[in-house]
Parts: C-alpha cells; sequence; structure tokens
C-alpha cells in the first residue's frame, strides 16, 4: 500500500510539473527589466553605465560576460572588495538586495541582454540556487 501511494504521489508530481508552463527567456527579461528598474538602475545607471570610478557597468562589460557566476552570486550574497571591469579596477560594495533566485535569474537575463550585451543562455532560478557562496573564495 505504502507503494501504491509513493508511485501515485510521485506521478502526480511529474504530472503536474509538466502542466505548469515554464517561463520563456523573454518573460524573464520583461520580469529583469521590472526589477532592474526597482533595484539596480539607481547606481547601475537607465543604460547600464554605471558611475564614474564608484560602479562598474553592466553596459559591454568583460567582467559580468565572462564570469556569469560570480556575477549571480554578487547579487545572491552581496558583493564588496576588488573588481576588474574593462580593465578598470572598483573597489566597493554592493548589499545584498533580499531577491529571490527567481529574480535574480530574471535580472540577470536582462542585463546579459541589454545595451549591446547578448548572451544566448538562460539563466534559471535552479542555476542561481546552486550557487554557493563559496564562489568567492576561488
Amino acid at each position: 500500500m505504502k507503494l501504491f501511494f509513493f508511485f501515485y504521489f510521485f506521478g502526480f508530481g511529474v504530472f503536474a510539473y509538466f502542466l505548469v508552463p515554464q517561463k520563456s527567456k523573454a518573460q524573464s527579461i520583461t520580469n529583469g527589466s521590472l526589477i532592474y528598474n526597482d533595484f539596480c538602475y539607481r547606481c547601475h545607471g537607465v543604460n547600464g553605465v554605471g558611475r564614474d570610478n564608484l560602479i562598474p557597468p553592466l553596459k559591454s562589460s568583460d567582467y559580468l560576460l565572462k564570469n556569469i557566476n560570480l556575477s549571480i552570486a554578487g547579487l545572491k550574497y552581496g558583493l564588496k572588495g576588488e573588481i576588474i571591469v574593462n580593465g578598470k579596477v572598483y573597489d566597493g560594495y554592493m548589499a545584498y538586495q533580499g531577491l529571490d533566485n527567481e529574480e535574480i535569474a530574471d535580472v540577470m537575463n536582462y542585463i546579459l541582454n541589454q545595451w549591446g550585451n547578448n548572451y544566448e543562455g538562460f539563466i534559471d532560478a535552479s542555476q542561481v540556487e546552486n550557487i554557493p557562496k563559496s564562489i568567492f573564495e576561488k
């Protein structure tokens, strides 16, 4: 009888998973633009260019495009210390914003596909979830 219930609920879970529509990249980018406008634009700017020597750009950022998991970790845990963006050293602090994994994925998809950035991949909540804080120690 226990085996019956196990397979019944397992089967129902698998079936329900496929009934729930998965978010498209376009929808993620749209959602990400709203999050960016709520949390990010004050520092990084409407056009993603950052601020002089204080805030690094997101537009055409070599750091962002070459270090996607580190960039995700910066949103997930906050970021402090030195990073090099487009050959320029930035030594600042970005506070943890309180975003959940889905919101981080959406804003990353937005940033990675705006202002001339072009990322063919798709960031999802499970990728964000699997990035540990220890990634900064490498």
